[in-house]
């Protein structure tokens, strides 16, 4: 099975206080497929998605085609948790895929994870000739932010006594609360809903 580096482990929560809740992950394994073999290496590739959506977990992958001619696949996975993708990488299935990918592949993968507001539009961050429009990544992320923040505005309204707080500490509450819900709730949902819209293409 191929070596995937693992992130180190954060530090233990204080007694008695709640267990932050899992992240998702992203992360892009890129790889060139031996010359002659890429449709071979396409298929299997495909194949292994579906044994990954019987993973617990599983939020969705994407196969980016090379850029050029003998170029770099990237393979984009996105797991519930760093515990949920790594019961994936421990598994027989991957074990058996990797077995079989060794044969049509011309390398070993390398592998990179997406964090923060660069996850939002994986996989649209790689290739760089298939980013989305700017137009369309800034009205996706607006989709996202509207009733987010309206949301907020309204749950603060409930209490009287947060508008008396200082206002830093309240625009940092605020603002904090916002990007947790938008980068570990909000985007990765939206993205995959808004897929097709981000990926097409202006025809003419």
């Amino acid at each position: 099975m191929s070596a995937v580096p693992q992130p180190a482990s954060g530090t233990p929560s204080a007694a008695g206080a709640p267990a932050p809740a899992p992240a998702p992950v992203t992360r892009i394994a890129r790889r060139q497929a031996k010359p002659g073999r890429e449709r071979e290496y396409e298929a299997t590739i495909r194949e292994m998605f579906g044994a990954m959506r019987k993973h617990k977990g599983f939020l969705g992958a994407d196969l980016l085609p090379p850029e050029s001619e003998g170029g770099d696949y990237q393979v984009v996975v996105n797991f519930g948790s760093e515990a949920e993708l790594a019961a994936w990488d421990d598994s027989t299935e991957r074990s058996d895929f990797h077995v079989r990918l060794r044969e049509v592949a011309a390398n070993e993968p390398e592998y990179r994870r997406l964090s923060g507001l660069e996850a939002w539009f994986a996989p649209a961050v790689v290739p760089a000739s298939m980013h989305p429009p700017r137009a369309k990544m800034a009205f996706v992320t607006w989709l996202g932010i509207f009733p987010t923040v309206s949301f907020y505005l309204w749950l603060v309204s409930l209490w009287p006594g947060f508008v008396e707080q200082p206002f830093l500490p309240r625009t940092a509450v605020f603002t904090g609360l916002i990007v947790i819900t938008m980068t570990w709730l909000v985007m990765p949902r939206l993205t995959r809903l808004m897929r097709g819209f981000l990926a097409s293409s202006k025809k003419g």
